[in-house]
Order: structure tokens, then C-alpha cells, then sequence
């Protein structure tokens, strides 16, 4: 079998079909896999560059599972078996170093750790981080092989596995769900996301291949060759993504090449295996990460580009894709520094109960922030009020965290040319309506914009402004631009750029 088949793994389970497949001595043979007691299935190895002998691959018939079964191949000759199979969802975790973060690093390790034993039917498999030139078949190494949990295979020692968002992400949904879970965790610190993207999908956003390279350094799509092209064959249910730091420094190019990467792989893993074109992809939102409240670039950019800049998902242009906001979880006092907040649990929480909504259906209240359906300016009162879709109730925890544009151009970009960005308190709370107050700094001057929590680290933990009433699901990062005056506008009315 190839490298990521084992005893004890999940396969995914119906309406999806999944693939097996695997290796025997020359192109050309017949090759029949069965499962237990089902009907066996035939393929034909065939040819494949730089493999030694012939590469056969079969589709399963749908299982609802759950197993366990055994699935024998053979050539007729000699045979290769899985014993210990279970059928359900598998998820791939993939990113840099927030998902690489391992369980025994984190918040409430020892009774996280402890807890695995009761999660059986959750299995985790780790891709050692490797990088190569080519798009690979096969991973060229494991550091996890298929394992059952336990306090080793998800505490072995920090920063090798396993992932907590991606334990803790798959422990949420099963207890939910209440079917075999797999988890494959494939990541590396401080990685860009160009070295995830496939050449293909960098060219859609007009980035050259060795845009990366330094000396000794990895270039682009090196880790999608090596550590994601090969998982391709392997059916999903969906994925999930905890990266985007790495690119703070240099964050507009974002805006493309993160919904261009989620379109390449959905593209590339339903040609290789089947996997449903649309599938499900998930995100953290990045967390804080220094404590200092002047920093208004860098992370809040990524931020507002990882949600193709509209401030939620699903949206018009990630479709099926779900997010779990972060930035309101600091933790500067990291032993492993601010940029590695410790609590993973409030994260894969949120990121779970999002991906419950969008990825499963599931109704279970609401998931994110309302958005701004209107906005307003009382000259005479020198306020602005924002309208908030009557989904949920808001709940202000912090008079603090709104922002807006003051000009004397009412062509202004708010770039800082010819605006200022001014603080500005929120005065009044309804169910769906804040009131802001810009009386003394935006005073005779056009107000061309507003933004939200558009800070590094916006808040202490868990008390950034706005909340979900009666429950800990922050409002995400907003932002627009335009002229904003006592006629009452749309956002979409509004923006001039």
C-alpha cells in the first residue's frame, strides 16, 4: 500500500467513495482488493514516473462504517493487508506553526492528555515535514504513522505531535457527530502560504516560483509537492488551516493567493480522488500576537484578506469555507512566545462549531458576528450608527475598538496622505445598532471610512467590543471605505474601492 495506508487508519466513509492504492513489481498486473465480505474490486497497475514497478489504485464502494474491516490486495501471487479500518471523516490539518503546536504544549494539556483514552474511534496520523523540487507521489517520510490516541501518540514531545487545533477540532465534531474521525496533520513553522500553493495556483496570482528562495531557504510550492500533493489520492471530507503569519510582513498579495490556494487543492484532490469538488475548508483567523496596541498593519491585513476581504465566510468567494476568529485570545506571556497563544481549545471550539454550521449543516445557534447591513452619520450629533443584520443580539463588552476615517478630501483612500484614522467610543447599544461618537476628532471634516479591531493584538482576552449575546463568539475585523454622511448606506453602496 502507499505510505499513508495502515492498520488502525480512517477511510472516508459514504456518500464519498475512497481510494485505496499502492505498489506491485511491474505495470500491467491485475490487482483485486477486497474488504470484509464485500464484493472484491479489480484494478490494472499502471506505469509511473520514477516508481519501480506498477501503481494500482481502486475506488471503494460508499461505507457507512463505521468497521473496523480488514482490506486484503493481492496480484494473485502475494497479498498486503489492513487490519483495524474504520470508515468515517478524515480532515487534513495543514499550516504553519499555530497548527503545528503540539496538544502537550498547550492549556489544560494534562487533562486533554488525559481524556484522549475516550476517543477511540478519533485516529491521527503526522507527515514528517519534508521538502522536494517535484510534485511527489507518495510522502517521502512519517513521523505518525495511522495511531489509535493516547497520552504518547498526542504528547510525544512538543512540536511533533500531535497538532492540538487538530485534535482538539476533531474531538469537538465527534462528540457531535459520534463516527470515526481521521486526522492528518501535515504542517511546518513559519512557512509562507506560497510554499503550500501549487506552481498552478501561484501563476493565478502572478507570483514566480522561486519568489521565496533565499539561501538555504525553501521555495515556493516545495511543501505542496512534498507534503500535500501526495495526500491528493487520499479522499476527504475536508480540511482545516491555521497559517498566515509568515506573510504579515508583506500581506497584500494575501487577498489572492489564499482563496486561490482552497480553489487549487479542491480542484486537485477531486481529479485525484474523488474527493467532492466543493469540499469543506476551515481556518483560524489569526490571533494576537505582540502587546502593543499601535501596530495597525501586518496581522490585521492578513486578517481582512483571509476572508477575501468581505470580514466573513462563507462569502461570495470562499463558498463552503468556515473560520474560527482568534484575535481576542492573546496570551503574552507564551513560554513559546506571544506569537503562539497556549489556548487551542477556545479556538478549535469556535473553529468546530463553524465547521458543524457550514461543513455538516448542523444548526446549533450562531457561529460568527452579524454583519453591518447599514451605516449612518448624525452631523448634528457628531455620531455614526452601524445596522447589524438581526440574526443575534450584540453584546458590548468594550466601548473601544471602532475607528474612522477623517479627511479633508471626500475622495480620500484613507492611506494616511491626506486622512487620519481616529478613535472613536461607542456611546450607545441596541440589539442590532452601535452608536459611535467622533465629536472633537473628526469634527469639519468628511468621515471616509471605518474599521474594527484593526490592531496586531486588538484586546485583552475575551474583551474586544462586540460579542454574540450570551455566548464568547467575538465579531470578527471590519472594515470599508467611502464617504459617510447622514444618508443611510449599504456597505456595498458605499465603497470606492
Amino acid at each position: 500500500f502507499a505510505s499513508y495506508f495502515s492498520d488502525d487508519m480512517v477511510l472516508q466513509r459514504s456518500p464519498q467513495a475512497a481510494i485505496v492504492w499502492g505498489y506491485c513489481t511491474k505495470p500491467g498486473q491485475n490487482i483485486t482488493v477486497t474488504v470484509s465480505g464485500r464484493q472484491p474490486v479489480g484494478a490494472f497497475s499502471v506505469d509511473y514516473p520514477d516508481v519501480q514497478g506498477g501503481v494500482w489504485s481502486v475506488s471503494l464502494s460508499p461505507e457507512d462504517g463505521p468497521g473496523p474491516v480488514t482490506i486484503e490486495a493481492t496480484d494473485g501471487h502475494d497479498s498486503v493487508r489492513l487490519s483495524g479500518v474504520l470508515f468515517g471523516d478524515v480532515w487534513i490539518c495543514s499550516g504553519q506553526s499555530n497548527m503545528e503546536f503540539t496538544l502537550d504544549m498547550a492549556l489544560n494539556a494534562t487533562t486533554e492528555l488525559a481524556d484522549a483514552v475516550h476517543y477511540q474511534n478519533i485516529r491521527v496520523f503526522t507527515a514528517t515535514k519534508r521538502t522536494s523540487s517535484k510534485a511527489e507521489l507518495d510522502l517521502l517520510q512519517i513521523d505518525e504513522p495511522w495511531s489509535k490516541p493516547s497520552k504518547d501518540t498526542l504528547g510525544h514531545k512538543p512540536w511533533t505531535y500531535f497538532s492540538a487545533v487538530c485534535w482538539l477540532y476533531g474531538k469537538y465534531i465527534y462528540q457531535k457527530l459520534n463516527y470515526p474521525i481521521g486526522l492528518v496533520a501535515s504542517s511546518w513553522g513559519g512557512t509562507a502560504i506560497e510554499l503550500w500553493s501549487s506552481p498552478d495556483a501561484l501563476k493565478l496570482c502572478n507570483i514566480p516560483n522561486d519568489s521565496n528562495r533565499k539561501k538555504s531557504a525553501i521555495s515556493n510550492s516545495q511543501l505542496w509537492n512534498a507534503m500535500m500533493h501526495p495526500f491528493t489520492k487520499m479522499t476527504l471530507k475536508g480540511a482545516i488551516w491555521y497559517q498566515g503569519e509568515a506573510n504579515a510582513h508583506k500581506p497584500d498579495t494575501y487577498k489572492c493567493t489564499f482563496p486561490t490556494m482552497i480553489d487549487d487543492w479542491r480542484k486537485k484532490f477531486s481529479a485525484a480522488s474523488g474527493t467532492t469538488p466543493n469540499f469543506p475548508f476551515g481556518f483560524v483567523q489569526l490571533a494576537p500576537n505582540r502587546n502593543d496596541s499601535s501596530v495597525t498593519s501586518g496581522f490585521p491585513d492578513i486578517r481582512w484578506h483571509q476572508t477575501a476581504d468581505t470580514g466573513y465566510v462563507p462569502n461570495h468567494r470562499q463558498q463552503n469555507v468556515f473560520m474560527s476568529v482568534a484575535m481576542d485570545l492573546p496570551d503574552f506571556m507564551s513560554p513559546y512566545g506571544s506569537i503562539h497563544p497556549r489556548d487551542k481549545e477556545d479556538v478549535s471550539r469556535r473553529l468546530a462549531l463553524a465547521g458543524l454550521s457550514v461543513a455538516y449543516n448542523m444548526s446549533l445557534g450562531p457561529f460568527q458576528g452579524p454583519q453591518i447591513t447599514a451605516f449612518y452619520a448624525d452631523i448634528g450629533f457628531f455620531t455614526v450608527g452601524f445596522e447589524f443584520d438581526d440574526a443575534v443580539d450584540i453584546e458590548v463588552r468594550s466601548k473601544s475598538g471602532f475607528e474612522l476615517c477623517c479627511s479633508t478630501n471626500n475622495q480620500s483612500r484613507c492611506d494616511g496622505t491626506d486622512s487620519v484614522w481616529m478613535e472613536t467610543p461607542i456611546i450607545k447599544e441596541e440589539p442590532h445598532k452601535i452608536t459611535v461618537s467622533y465629536k472633537g476628532t473628526c469634527s469639519n471634516k468628511y468621515i471616509m471610512g471605518y474599521r474594527y479591531a484593526w490592531r496586531e493584538s486588538p484586546c485583552p482576552f475575551k474583551e474586544c467590543a462586540l460579542y454574540v449575546k450570551g455566548t464568547d463568539i467575538p465579531f470578527g475585523p471590519m472594515f470599508g471605505l467611502g464617504l459617510i454622511n447622514d444618508k443611510k448606506v449599504t456597505p456595498k453602496e458605499n465603497k470606492i474601492v
